[in-house]
């Protein structure tokens, strides 16, 4: 079993008791359909989300709108940033693209390909590119937008990709009830089996020893490298579509129970974050941690104090 370090929640100067003070800090409103997809930039001086409306959005830490980028014929289902700031989208209209920061499409990848695309995500080294499929496979890519590897092992859709921090590893979550691993020589290196609903988001840690994932089920589950469940985190009261690891092992939530939750790492819920009127469908935080951005099917974008 893997041992767990104990992290003190940031203390405000209102709470001398050390406890979670997060509030809501902006709304940013554009969109005018569902929210599905939340991203900060490298840097943390750029918010990108995606939406059903077709469009990719980039925000200033203000709220103010920067860009809107058009280019997919379908709901946008997934952004992401390589090291560089390169943005990447994944829609239902079978494609992906690559965007840079002035809202330029730099390349199209389909080759061919017809399954909805519901994940994309570069690799920390920035060398390749996953995504993840309606037809439950995985594809790897090189930059140039050819395909590398696919991955085949799911019985049904891939909601969610995630590379560890190394770039070795590459964490699946499927429909199927199921998170896998695999390395990038396609080979699977294990099935990750607890959750008993569809697994909608995956996700390491910073120090790449721990996997949290999300699931219809209404829990995240917390596992180690070999498989084994550490810990299950219960309170929401419907579906968990996203998760995310703040640098110091926070844990953030969202859920179609309209709220964001904040755990620690031995499972104990910190705080709940009240403000959207629908499902919140991605949640991300700036890569100081100081800031959680929630994406949500009422068409916002919320900005929350993480401290």
């Amino acid at each position: 079993m893997i041992q767990l370090t104990v992290y003190r929640v940031k203390e405000s100067t209102n709470d001398k008791m050390g406890n979670f003070q997060g509030g809501e800090i902006k709304t940013l409103k554009g969109h005018n359909s569902d929210v599905n997809s939340v991203a900060f930039s490298p840097d943390g001086n750029i918010i990108a989300s995606a939406s059903t409306d077709g469009t990719i959005k980039l925000w200033n830490l203000q709220g103010e709108e920067i860009k809107t980028l058009l280019g997919h014929e379908g709901s946008v289902w997934s952004v992401a940033f390589s090291p560089n700031s390169t943005i990447i989208t994944a829609s239902w209209d079978s494609t992906i693209k690559l965007w840079d920061l002035q809202g330029n499409e730099i390349n199209t990848i389909h080759n061919g390909y017809s399954s909805m695309v519901f994940s994309v995500v570069f690799s920390p080294d920035g060398k390749t590119i996953a995504s993840g499929h309606a037809d439950g496979t995985i594809k790897l890519w090189n930059l140039q937008g050819y395909v590398i590897k696919n991955l085949e092992g799911h019985g049904s859709v891939v909601f969610n990709v995630a590379f560890s921090p190394d770039s070795k590893i590459i964490a699946t979550a499927s429909w199927d009830n199921t998170i896998k691993l695999w390395n990038l020589q396609t080979q699977e290196i294990k099935t990750l089996k607890g959750h008993t609903g569809s697994v909608w988001d995956v996700v390491f840690n910073y120090s790449g020893n721990i996997i949290a994932t999300a699931s219809y089920d209404k829990t995240i589950k917390l596992w180690n490298l070999q498989g084994h469940t550490i810990k299950t985190l219960e309170g929401h009261t419907n579906r968990v579509n996203s998760v995310a690891f703040s640098p110091d092992n926070n844990i953030a939530s969202g859920s179609s129970d309209n709220t964001v939750k904040l755990w620690n790492l031995q499972g104990h819920l910190i705080k709940t974050l009240k403000g959207h009127y629908s499902d919140v469908n991605s949640i991300a935080f700036s890569p100081d941690g100081n800031t959680i951005a929630s994406a949500s099917t009422d068409s916002t974008i919320k900005l929350w104090n993480n401290w």
